[in-house]
């Protein structure tokens, strides 16, 4: 499993066709990809990875807050192109991400965990659709996670 952090002041997912629109404030977006042999029990970790990333500053303007302890919001993607291999050839190999089922599955699995477990709000893009993603990223802050 592998993700993407950014924090970001706002962000938005759409999607054209069917008509799709999302968006958060203050919090992060999370790209995130659902390779072959990812478990729940990979899941329930990136969850609690995602939710308690200190990645906000402080009073002295350390990493030092956690998108609940700003009481910001997820913005999460699923974006199975992570999974993709450039070390060979021009064209990416994405043997290792996941099948859609198996993918959908596990990154509901994370938007459950997030919300139940971790009281955080979340939004999502649309599996397996086209987005147009944009954001203003904070710092910039991106961070990978990697499971």
């Amino acid at each position: 499993m592998i993700a993407v952090v950014q924090r970001v002041s706002k962000a938005q997912v759409a999607v054209a066709e069917p008509a799709f629109q999302s968006s958060i404030e203050l919090g992060l977006v999370v790209l995130l990809c659902i390779q072959r042999e990812d478990t729940q029990e990979d899941a329930a970790w990136m969850a609690g990875k995602i939710a308690r990333l200190r990645v906000f500053p402080d009073e002295q303007q350390r990493f030092d807050r956690s998108v609940q302890d700003v009481q910001g919001d997820v913005l999460l993607i699923s974006q199975f192109t992570l999974a993709g291999d450039c070390s060979k050839g021009n064209r990416p190999s994405f043997i290792s991400a996941a099948e859609p089922e198996h993918g959908r599955q596990l990154c509901d699995e994370v938007e459950h965990l997030l919300q139940e477990e971790h009281h955080i709000r979340v939004r999502t893009g649309m599996f397996q659709a086209s987005m147009q993603v944009s954001l203003v990223n904070e710092g910039p802050a991106t961070f990978i996670i990697e499971r």
